[in-house]
């Protein structure tokens, strides 16, 4: 097996930081979600379960939202009684190479106002 790309490596390290939340992991136009997460949100949200390449011959299953859509799902997700990590590319994204990438919000069903 083949080690697994830059990205994912961040991936998995800001997901360890945040075990029980759904991680949304800004890539670019939209906020997408992996592993088990993309299962459970492809599930509550009624969306495309799919998958992307993130290292040679891994194929991870992956669910994505616009980012210009995060509110009304993000709102159903926690209806549903989930806690939610929305993780934000930080800094310059225009070049090449790997975007820095923060967990900026969390939010649970008990922070989450109509």
């Amino acid at each position: 097996m083949t080690s697994p790309t830059p990205v994912r490596q961040q991936y998995l390290k800001i997901k360890q930081e945040h075990p029980d939340a759904i991680l949304l992991f800004r890539m670019g136009d939209f906020y997408e979600t992996f592993d088990e997460d993309a299962y459970i949100t492809a599930r509550e949200l009624e969306i495309a379960l799919t998958s992307r390449e993130m290292g040679k011959g891994q194929r991870i299953p992956l669910a994505g939202i616009p980012y210009h859509a995060l509110d009304g799902y993000l709102a159903r997700l926690v209806k549903n009684g989930y806690k939610v990590a929305i993780c934000e590319q930080l800094g310059d994204t225009s070049g090449r190479g790997l975007v820095e990438r923060q967990v900026v919000r969390v939010v649970t069903p008990g922070t989450l106002t109509e």
